[in-house]
Order: C-alpha cells, then sequence, then structure tokens
C-alpha cells in the first residue's frame, strides 16, 4: 500500500499471496514473492553505515536536558576495541555474556561488540533481578547459559542478585561501582588494542549463534531461545520489504520497551540499525509514575514510526488530550504506528486517528502482526487499513503459514529463515517445539477475518492452552473473549483473567487500572478502592452493556471481582512486559475463583439491572 484514502502516505509492501487447502482441513499460505538478498551477519551493518553514514546518529539517550549521543563511526571503533577485551577475557558461545541492566548505551555497545566477534549475549529481564524476591529465575537461566561476563549498568543495583545467582568466577563489567568478591572491570577500562577481531568477525557467519532471548517464564525457569545471524538478517529484510519508506527514510524511533524481549530488542533493535536510523532511548513506561518521561520525549523527538503496547497508546491518547505540543511533534513525521503485546481497545483506536486528523489533516495507519521469540519475531503483518485492532494480517516474504484444525479452531505454525534452529542445550524441548514438517508450533489459533479469503488477514484467536470448555461442553475462546471484555470495561480493568472450565457459567477476575478508578472515588484510600460503591456501580454498568451483546454463554461474563492485589512476578501470574498467564493466576487465586460463584458475596459485582 503506497497510499490510502485519508492516511497520510507511506509506501508498504506489495504482497503476491498464494495458498493451498489440505484434504485435512489444513491451510498453507505464503508469498509467491521471494525475500530479497541479506547480510550474512547483523553486525555487516555497522560497517556498512560507518562508511555510507558515519556522523549520523545511532544511538542517544538522556543526559540532563541534552542527549548523549553515539554516531555510526563511533560504534564502528567501540565494537573493535571493546571486542577484543571480551575476547580476552575467554567469552564464548559456550561462556557467554550476560547483561542485566535496563536499556542503555553502554548495554547496547557491550551486546554489539559481543556479537561482532562472534560471542554471544543474552539480555536478561532486570525484574529477576530488581524486582523478585527471590532469583530462582536468574539462577535457572545462568545454569542453562553458563555466562563467563556479566554487564551491569551500575554494579550496585544488581550485586545482591550477582553474588547469589550468577557464579562465583564470573567477571563483572560496570560502569559504576564494584561487587565485593567478583573480578570488576569498570567500563572506561574495557578496551583493547584490536588484534584478533577481524578474524573473529570473519569466522562468524549465517549459523553464528549472535544471542539468546528468553521467553517469559511464566511457567518455570525461561527458556533460552537461540538466536542467529540468519534469524535476525533475514528477518530485518522482511521488515524493510513490509515498512517500504525506511529505505528511503530511516527509522527515527522513541521505544521504551525492554531489549530483553524480542519486540524491541531484536524487532526495533535492529531495525535502526539495518536501515541507518536512529533509536532514542526512552526511559519511562506508560505507568502513572513513567509516563512523564515519555511524554518529555515525544515532546522534542518526532518519531517517523511507533511502538508501544496498548497501554502506552492509551496514556498517550489521554496527555495529548490537552497536550498540543506533544499531540505536534508526535504526529509531526509519523507514518505508521504498531501496538503489540495485548489487545488494543476501540475507543484508544478511534481516538487516536481522531487525534491525528486534527493535527496533521490524515489518520496514520494503526497495525498489528504476529510473531515470537522463536520467529525473530515479525512473521505476519496487516497493512491493509482496518476500522479497529485486531487483524493481524498475512505472512511475511519468506514465511510459511500453515493453519491445523485443533480443537474447533485453526492453529497456526510458522517456517521460514526467521525461525530458531531451537532452545540451547535442550533437544527434547526443541523437538516438540517442531510438527513432522518442521513448522515451528507457535500454539495460536487464529481465524480468517473473512471466512476462507487469506488476503483479508487473519484474527487472534487465543492461545490453544488457555482455552476450555463450560460444563455443556461448550469451548470458550479465553483469548478473544479476554480482550472484549476488557475494551467493554473502558479503560477500568487493564486485563482479565476469564474462569468457568467445567462450570455452567462464565466469570472473571479484573486486573484494575487504579487510576482510572481513583477519578471515580477521589479521596479514597488506594486499598479501598475496590470495593467503593462508585467504582462497583461503574463497573456493573459496563458488565451490563457486555452481558447485552455477548450472546451465548461461551462469549458472556456474568461476574467479575476486581483483584486487590497486584499479580505475581515470581508465581508466574505475569512476566515483566505485563503478559498474564491465565492458567497460573487461576491456580495461585483459586480462593477468589471460589467467591465468584459463591452466593452474596459483597465484592463480587454482578450486570446493573435497568429498572422498570
Amino acid at each position: 500500500m503506497a497510499h490510502a484514502e485519508g492516511y497520510r502516505q507511506a509506501k508498504l509492501w506489495d504482497p503476491q499471496l498464494a495458498w493451498e487447502e489440505r484434504p485435512d482441513g489444513s491451510w498453507l499460505i505464503w508469498r509467491e514473492d521471494p525475500i530479497a538478498d541479506y547480510p550474512a551477519r547483523m553486525t555487516d551493518r555497522i560497517d556498512h553505515w560507518a562508511a555510507q553514514t558515519p556522523d549520523t546518529t545511532w544511538m542517544a539517550e538522556r543526559d540532563g536536558d541534552d542527549w548523549r549521543r553515539v554516531t555510526y563511526a563511533d560504534l564502528a571503533a567501540q565494537v573493535r576495541t571493546r571486542g577484543q577485551w571480551l575476547l580476552d577475557q575467554g567469552l564464548t558461545v559456550e561462556r557467554p555474556l550476560m547483561i542485566l541492566s535496563e536499556n542503555s548505551i553502554e548495554h547496547a555497545v557491550i551486546a554489539m561488540a559481543a556479537q561482532y566477534v562472534g560471542i554471544p549475549s543474552a539480555a536478561i529481564s532486570p525484574a529477576y533481578s530488581l524486582v523478585a524476591s527471590d532469583y530462582a529465575k536468574l539462577t535457572g537461566i545462568a545454569q542453562q547459559i553458563t555466562p563467563g561476563a556479566v554487564f551491569a549498568q551500575k554494579a550496585g543495583h544488581f550485586e545482591d542478585a550477582i553474588l547469589k545467582a550468577l557464579p562465583e568466577d564470573i567477571i563483572v563489567l560496570t560502569t559504576e561501582g564494584q561487587v565485593a568478591g567478583r573480578p570488576t572491570t569498570l567500563w572506561a577500562d574495557a578496551t583493547a588494542t584490536p588484534r584478533d577481531v577481524d578474524a573473529a568477525h570473519a569466522a562468524t557467519g549465517p549459523d553464528s549463534v549472535v544471542k539468546f532471548l528468553f521467553t517469559s517464564g511464566t511457567t518455570g525457569t525461561p527458556k533460552a531461545v537461540t538466536q542467529t545471524n540468519r534469524m535476525l538478517a533475514s528477518n530485518q529484510e522482511i521488515v524493510a520489504d513490509c515498512y517500504a519508506f525506511l529505505r528511503d527514510e530511516p527509522p527515527v524511533v522513541v521505544n521504551w520497551l525492554p531489549w530483553s524481549h524480542t519486540a524491541a530488542g531484536n524487532k526495533v533493535f535492529n531495525m535502526v540499525l539495518y536501515n541507518g536510523g536512529t533509536y532514542y532511548i526512552d526511559h519511562g513506561k506508560p505507568t502513572p509514575g513513567g509516563m512523564a518521561e515519555t511524554i518529555r520525549n515525544l515532546r522534542e523527538v518526532s518519531p517517523n514510526w511507533h511502538l508501544t503496547v496498548p497501554a502506552g497508546y492509551d496514556a498517550l491518547v489521554r496527555a495529548m488530550e490537552t497536550d498540543d505540543q506533544l499531540r505536534e511533534s508526535f504526529f509531526r513525521n509519523l507514518k505508521h504506528m504498531m501496538y503489540a503485546g495485548a489487545g488494543l481497545a476501540q475507543h484508544t483506536w478511534t481516538r487516536i486517528e481522531d487525534l491525528a486528523e486534527q493535527t496533521v489533516g490524515h489518520k496514520v495507519l494503526m497495525s498489528t502482526g504476529l510473531g515470537s521469540t522463536e520467529t525473530a519475531p515479525f512473521s505476519l503483518y496487516c497493512t491493509d487499513p482496518q476500522e479497529g485492532p485486531g487483524n493481524v494480517g498475512i505472512p511475511s516474504q519468506g514465511v510459511v503459514m500453515k493453519l491445523v484444525p485443533a480443537e474447533g479452531k485453526l492453529e497456526v505454525r510458522i517456517k521460514g529463515p526467521n525461525v530458531t534452529p531451537g532452545y540451547w542445550r535442550n533437544a527434547e524441548m526443541t523437538a516438540k517445539a517442531f510438527d513432522d514438517e518442521g513448522f515451528y508450533m507457535l500454539g495460536d489459533a487464529l481465524r480468517f477475518a473473512e471466512e476462507g479469503n487469506p488476503w483479508k488477514g487473519f484474527v487472534f484467536d487465543g492461545r490453544i492452552a488457555e482455552n476450555f470448555k463450560l460444563q455443556t461442553g461448550t469451548w470458550v475462546a479465553v483469548g478473544a473473549l479476554r480482550a472484549k471484555l476488557v475494551d467493554q470495561m473502558g479503560g477500568l480493568a487493564s486485563n482479565a483473567v476469564i474462569a468457568g472450565e467445567n462450570r455452567e457459567r462464565l466469570t472473571a477476575l479484573l486486573v484494575p487500572d487504579m487510576a482510572r478508578l481513583a477519578l471515580l472515588a477521589p479521596d479514597t484510600p488506594a486499598d479501598q478502592l475496590t470495593r467503593h460503591p462508585a467504582v462497583h456501580e461503574a463497573v456493573a454498568e459496563k458488565l451490563a452493556a457486555h452481558a447485552a451483546s455477548a450472546g451465548g454463554s461461551s462469549g458472556r461474563v456474568t461476574a467479575v471481582l476486581l483483584m486487590d492485589q497486584p499479580l505475581d512476578l515470581d508465581k508466574g501470574e505475569v512476566t515483566d512486559k505485563g503478559s498474564v498467564n491465565q492458567r497460573a493466576v487461576l491456580r495461585h487465586r483459586a480462593d477468589l475463583v471460589e467467591r465468584l460463584y459463591t452466593a452474596g458475596d459483597v465484592d463480587v459485582i454482578t450486570p446493573k439491572r435497568e429498572e422498570s
């Protein structure tokens, strides 16, 4: 799509789609236009841009009221001097680099230096060190990959985790401080005159392991997903085909999402590098306390491509309603918006389109796709304008999608150069992840946006493992129902957990948006908000509207309870990026589920009935 009526012009892909419907009811869908050539290694792009645009800012990070910057020439020089230092420490694929810190310039540089000389790195969610009450996940991760060195931006923040969860002989690299009893090197000293760098770089290739990314770990220890040059480079050529305007207009992004996850750590990070763009590190977050920093950054920097989670767009819309400078800066150069991580509410979608039209005279395309850590992640994407959220699009170049009938749904599986060779040091788990034709099984279900017509794309239809049956034997599509219910709550709830397996009716535990609840009951202590009559009345009204439009029993939630205790990271109820594990919450909060089915519980909210 080069231009759609009513939308800002942006050159996007021009796909040639083909498919086959098999006798067993499964589908194969693929692109006939082949993927173009891509580099043997992602780090080839460092040398390319250092030669072509050496003074362009590759990455910038806040430094007071200004930005600290690293150009492509700076990056090329640093990957060589710091890469040599890493080689001197004896690091290899068997003794990789672990990174504990949040996003930072030093984090980015050391990861690229390692990758340049053939040493894998593993960016670990800081929550496993800073939020968790124990270090079980971090310990399990260390046992899987056996790191030889760890980078921690400030040693003091991570000292306890390093001492309790990592090997005694691990080398600590930090910009500040020391870790008692561990060999520690300061950032300024972690350089060496390049001797072996060129040979080490030349020895890498498409199948070299460049990093490990860990799955969410909502059940058990997170799994180390092997990432190769072939995966990452092919995925970026796929991305560049989709967002074709970035080949002529290098990306400018302002992004907060953690590099320990594939959305930012692979897609956004590498998209900037692949296309010679600029990455502004945003230390804000879509939370009441963190959104101010994001707003500050977006007032100063106008992105041409933007990605955040639905909660981020919701907070951004609220801020733009009263902040003209923010709205004008955000939409000034914006060609495309992407949401990921959860379902976007219709009211947020509609309002951001309205704000764009008010500001620049036309809409800016908003869309999403489908992928996973194991697919690098870009696999399916939607570029056709939609009336609302939900369509995840069609397969990308080089990707073959298989849809297999399962439990009354179509389970999606993926094959392509962007797919992982497997889980590190876990052949059994790797074998279980692929079917007999070599397709990676995502565990997600899709449905046709228009029955039998792949051109119209596909709609996410839930996680296969989350779905269950009511007592009547009727299947419940949990993912779709959860997204619909949260949308119908109009911002009062940020997420929901659906209950009702082997019961007569559906109920739900709601994760409340405490800031929204506070608007309904001003001056009410936070620990009393979920029980306030005004809150209960508002939720009951929303639930009544849900019930009126729900249809049958498999799509109608009959009662809800607002959870007053946050979801627990240690118990696997939620990941650090906010993804909720339905099964874990139901297991750990079985008492709350029982209350939903107990008559007379004053905290259980049912639909408000119209007075006759």
